[in-house]
């Protein structure tokens, strides 16, 4: 359901993506880690279709993001950490809104809209202006939004930023649903106990290359730790850290990446 093929992005001299290749599958939650300027977000912008990469592929469904826009598009949905709404608008109008972009039909919104609203508690916002309310509500509306059309696969950056524990509760109760219910799940997170409850496998980027892949007992074996996932975390990107370090391959600092 996603592909990435050899992917790369440069800034300059700077790699902020490294001949990443990964396939995720339908209906898998797939979780991916990093320390901050690992290359994160940009690997999402280029699977989203937002910036271009350098060289290599990326694939939704089978279809070319950067060849076949429209196409992949009609599959994917994107919530980013900090998402764009139209502050002028209400909730209720940005859901019509994105409807109207995903062209659905009247009925099958209105339901869709309905169990959304009801499910992240957004009825006593649906007419307030967006630019009145919380960061937790207006992430929890993108996330609505997102839904609505039922993507086949669903990329979200950060998801948990300024939810409080009920509505992360309650984010992570729906993608896990919609995950089983063949819904592709791409999340990236600085919570390792998030990747570690939800995640059918989990991704470590580090100075722009895909270091480890695995259940989180399989990331465990490889690191070598026992216990929390965060020391296999530390000991995996300590390990390329050194390993780039000693052959010279640390990326140039002279730009930031994420």
């Amino acid at each position: 359901m996603i592909e990435l093929l050899d992917l790369v992005k440069r800034f300059g001299d700077l790699v902020a993506v490294n001949h990443i290749s990964l396939k995720v599958n339908r209906g898998e939650f797939f979780a991916v880690l990093g320390p901050n300027a690992a290359g994160k977000t940009t690997t999402i912008k280029m699977l989203t279709g937002l910036i271009k990469p350098t060289a290599g592929r990326a694939l939704i469904a089978g279809y070319d993001v950067q060849a076949q826009p429209l196409e992949a598009r009609r599959r994917l949905a994107y919530v980013p950490d900090f998402p764009f709404l139209y502050d002028k608008l209400t909730p209720w109008e940005f859901l019509r809104f994105t409807g109207q972009m995903f062209r659905m039909d009247e009925q099958r919104f209105d339901e869709q809209a309905r169990i959304l609203v009801e499910r992240f508690n957004l009825g006593e916002y649906l007419r307030k202006p967006i630019e009145g309310l919380s960061h937790g509500t207006r992430q929890r509306v993108a996330i609505a939004s997102a839904l609505l059309h039922d993507p086949e696969v669903f990329v979200i950056d950060e998801p948990m930023v300024g939810l409080d524990p009920h509505h992360s509760r309650v984010v992570k109760d729906v993608l896990k649903e919609r995950s089983l219910q063949g819904m592709t799940v791409f999340l990236s997170t600085h919570q390792l106990s998030v990747a570690e409850e939800m995640a059918d496998r989990i991704g470590i980027i580090h100075q722009g290359k895909l270091v480890a892949v695995g259940t989180a007992d399989e990331l465990r074996r490889q690191s070598g730790q026992d216990g929390a996932l965060e020391k296999s975390f530390l000991t995996l990107t300590a390990i390329e850290a050194n390993f780039n370090e000693h052959h010279g391959l640390t990326a140039p600092t002279t730009a930031a990446k994420k």
